[in-house]
């Protein structure tokens, strides 16, 4: 038994130690970068105790510290996987890439790694105005050049007499067997197709497998990301005066819908705020919120005012 604790102890401090350095530096630069853009943010955190307990303290409680800052709280376990893939890549000296990540999850997630010390976060979506990015994390030393993790596909067809829309061009890809998550953004081209960003070890796949979408044949070429065509996103904005910031409400007056039909979308799962299927007609509406409707497109709701009577003067814009 004392043999046993003999040897256990040293290998417990030394893996309490090694937690305590890498959570609680006396003094780090760390690099963040959006989009390809890097910002540094000076981080200074003091070395409040060296005793045992402190570091078991630290090493069972300090994500839970970390993820009390996420907003959104349905997108805590996501970013709770990237903060531990972030630790394990800043740790080992390696570079690791998520998927390409939901707006609401990006955002969370770069607020977060921005508290780590030492460790260097590239977003990319494969060009300036992406939504939907993948995030590169490493060790400062190591992660010195943004990644090639984002690849680009052009999709042509004879979509001149049949046009099709940004579903058609999801299903399609969908129905191959690629996952959402191995898709960034489809940029629609009109009667040229749509430019599509996926993950590169999947782009001679759908190369290959790729051969419709909806009812036109279609052909798939790698391009370059600089040859990426997108344009910011047009939108239309009007005001609508509600008794309630439901989504019911809000949804069928920016979609020009019956509530009704508003409420049977809802209960078929069609219906998403902030990338997340909406499943109750009471859920609670706010400034920046971000609706998509399935056939429909995308709402955004902008500044929120009460009127005299009590009702709710609501900024509608949307996505045409």
């Amino acid at each position: 038994m004392a043999a046993a604790a003999s040897v256990a102890t040293p290998w417990l401090l030394r893996r309490a130690f090694q937690a305590l350095a890498i959570s609680q530096p006396f003094h780090s630069n760390k690099k963040l970068s959006l989009y390809g853009n890097p910002c540094s943010f000076p981080v200074r955190i003091p070395l409040r105790s060296s005793g045992f307990c402190h570091i078991a303290q630290v090493i069972k409680g300090d994500d839970d510290v970390l993820l009390k800052g996420v907003a959104d709280k349905s997108t805590i376990e996501e970013v709770k996987h990237i903060l531990e893939m972030a630790r394990r890549a800043g740790t080992r000296r390696e570079v690791l890439h998520t998927d390409f990540l939901t707006p609401p999850v990006l955002k969370e997630s770069m607020l977060v790694l921005e508290k780590l010390a030492d460790v260097k976060a590239v977003a990319q979506g494969g060009y300036p105005q992406a939504e939907r990015c993948r995030i590169s994390v490493g060790h400062s030393e190591v992660l010195t050049t943004d990644p090639d993790v984002v690849a680009a596909l052009n999709i042509t067809g004879n979509f001149g007499f049949q046009p099709c829309m940004h579903g058609d061009f999801l299903g399609a890809i969908l129905g191959t067997g690629i996952a959402r998550e191995k898709l960034g953004d489809i940029i629609l081209q009109g009667r040229n197709g749509a430019d599509v960003l996926i993950v590169p070890e999947l782009v001679d796949f759908l190369i290959s497998t790729l051969d419709k979408v909806g009812n036109v044949s279609v052909s798939c070429t790698q391009i370059p990301l600089s040859a990426l065509q997108y344009e910011p996103p047009r939108t239309q904005s009007f005001k609508t005066v509600e008794a309630s910031l439901r989504v019911d409400a809000l949804a069928s007056a920016g979609f020009k819908i019956s509530r009704s039909k508003l409420v049977n979308l809802i209960s078929n799962g069609d219906v998403r705020v902030n990338w997340s299927t909406v499943t109750k007609n009471g859920t609670i509406l706010k400034t920046g919120d971000i609706v998509s409707v399935s056939g429909k497109g995308r709402l955004k709701i902008g500044e929120i005012n009460t009127t005299r009577k009590g009702k709710f003067a609501v900024e509608l814009i949307r996505y045409v």
